[in-house]
């Protein structure tokens, strides 16, 4: 499989794979108008040029994996590159308050959740999914970890700050507890049209109607205080995934859902810190470890896996995996294992 930057043709293969994710995947709504302005962001990132001095808060880049064999695309990624800055970005900050009497000997400690903007700015992985039908073979860290690359050689496109929001628990009906006990007081709507209105730009509402005081989580269902910072059951490999690249869960929620923020300092993601550059070298076979291999393009960026292990005069490649990057022999590469070495 290979992962490659966006195109404008792939708008309907997109709006397919939206209409199979479900609910709380909010940066992937069916929305022809809101995805097409997210292909077109895209584009014109790239278009900035590899020189150019970025804005970070115009990065955004989307990444289709595609079966080089049919054209047919199996999955989506994206990246931020500052988040909050053209539209408010809320969390949930789960705290602490504590309350004792000395007189009556009484000492208690509650859950607390504080809305609040704190991580605007940060760059953001976001919009990953994988079809179903594919989820075999590495497809969905190829997919997810494809985007380490790119920020790998372009860097300076991307706040220091990266986060990922993941997906919070709900039922095969898209029913979230943490809604059910929270949410739907204040806004009088289903999760799912929440998390659409949200996905296609409309957060005004959060903040007219959301409450602005600390919410002890004592007052929420059990149900609901037990998903608080827990991911869906389709969203923990992700979750593992994305701890095994150096990120952390710090206290921060979705304010719908209640799934988890992750957090990492660009430079220390394993993925970056470890990739390095070599030269592509023609091999008739191959053999060792899964590596993640991109061709170092802003413009048409792709990154596929390759059985391999660097030698002194480069990176051996095969025909096959060369013409998916589409490069020659004697080109730049940019390659990281797929997984930290036991």
């Amino acid at each position: 499989m290979l992962v490659r930057s966006i195109r404008q043709n792939d708008l309907a293969a997109l709006l397919h794979l939206a209409s199979n994710v479900g609910v709380g995947v909010t940066t992937l709504p069916v929305n022809e108008e809101r995805l097409g302005k997210r292909i077109a962001a895209s584009l014109a990132s790239q278009a900035a040029g590899a020189d150019a001095l970025p804005d970070t808060a115009e990065s955004s880049f989307l990444f289709a994996m595609e079966d080089p064999g049919t054209g047919q695309v199996a999955g989506i990624c994206g990246i931020e590159g500052s988040v909050g800055l053209g539209e408010p970005w809320y969390n949930y900050r789960v705290g602490v308050s504590v309350r004792t009497s000395t007189e009556i000997n009484v000492y208690r400690r509650h859950e607390t959740l504080f809305l609040c903007n704190d991580l605007t700015g940060a760059a953001e992985l976001c919009s990953l999914f994988l079809h179903p039908d594919w989820r075999r073979d590495n497809n969905g860290s190829l997919l997810s970890k494809s985007r380490l690359l790119f920020m790998a050689e372009f860097p300076k496109r991307f706040n220091p700050r990266v986060i990922a929001e993941l997906r919070g628990v709900s039922d095969a009906d898209g029913r979230s507890p943490f809604w059910e006990s929270l949410g739907r007081h204040f806004f009088k709507m289903d999760f799912s049209q929440a998390d659409y209105l949200t996905g296609i730009g409309q957060k005004s509402f959060i903040a007219e109607l959301m409450p602005q005081h600390p919410v002890y989580t004592t007052f929420l269902s059990e149900e609901a205080r037990a998903v608080i910072g827990e991911v869906h059951e389709g969203t923990r490999p992700a979750r593992v995934m994305l701890e095994g690249e150096g990120f952390r869960y710090n206290g921060y929620v979705d304010i719908f859902d209640a799934g988890p923020t992750l957090q990492a300092h660009l430079p220390e993601i394993r993925a970056i810190r470890k990739s390095a550059v070599f030269t592509a070298k023609s091999a008739d076979t191959t053999k060792g470890q899964s590596w993640l291999v991109s061709n170092r393009s802003l413009t048409d960026f792709r990154v596929c896996l390759a059985q391999t292990e660097p030698t002194p005069n480069g990176l051996p490649l095969t025909a096959e995996v060369l013409s998916r990057l589409d490069v020659e022999a004697g080109a730049s590469v940019r390659a990281v294992p797929l997984s930290a070495r036991s």
